[in-house]
């Protein structure tokens, strides 16, 4: 009995990996299950259902779910981010993030939208654009996005996944307006994890 008790133990130990890499797995495919109904929502979408096909993502990946230290910024004064038409969008920075991946530490700015301030249902939501060593290769070449919310935000800690990192419309089609990631927020690692290239020529 006493060989069996730790065997039992480590029985259980596995069992709940698996079981926490499930949820995580199942959590992703169900936000790619949103990500798809909101092209169906807009008028101005630049993907119809039968598009859906050739959206690409990279298999879901915890190593690339990574805990930030938050750091705010204090007295962020508007400024504006270029977009892929030479036009700028107004932007705050709301605060920096440092997180590790594969031992090596890096920074990503996170940027408020004083626009979707005014409408409430926005009002908490954060922009992370970010660029990494996988654009123009396996990714959309201007970069990728994520949104995060304030709330998520504990005791100066928040969680970002870059599995649900997503493109501009502009990796879809032209005629769209999309904000650059500013150069503080190009990163030396391959982030292999969240959307792919489009795969319908266009």
């Amino acid at each position: 009995m006493l060989q069996i008790k730790p065997l039992l133990t480590y029985v259980f130990i596995l069992c709940s990996i698996n079981t926490f890499a499930q949820d995580f797995k199942t959590e992703i495919e169900k936000f790619r299950e949103e990500y798809k109904a909101e092209f169906l929502k807009s008028k101005f979408s630049p993907l119809k259902e039968e598009d859906f096909q050739y959206l690409r993502f990279y298999a879901p990946n915890e190593k690339f779910k990574v805990e930030c230290q938050f750091t705010a910024t204090t007295g962020g004064k508007p400024f504006q981010i270029p977009t892929t038409t030479g036009e700028t969008r107004t932007y705050t920075k709301f605060g920096v993030l440092t997180f590790q991946i594969d031992g090596q530490t890096y920074q990503l700015a996170v940027y408020r939208s004083p626009d979707l301030q005014r409408i409430p249902q926005y009002r908490d939501y954060l922009f992370v654009p970010f660029k990494d060593l996988t654009n123009g290769k396996e990714t959309y070449g201007g970069g990728r996005y994520i949104d995060v919310r304030m709330k998520q935000i504990e005791n100066d800690k928040i969680v970002l996944d870059f599995n649900k990192a997503y493109n501009p419309y502009c990796a879809f089609g032209a005629g769209y307006s999309c904000p650059i990631p500013p150069r503080e927020n190009h990163l030396q690692v391959a982030i292999e994890a969240g959307e792919q290239n489009y795969a319908k020529e266009h």
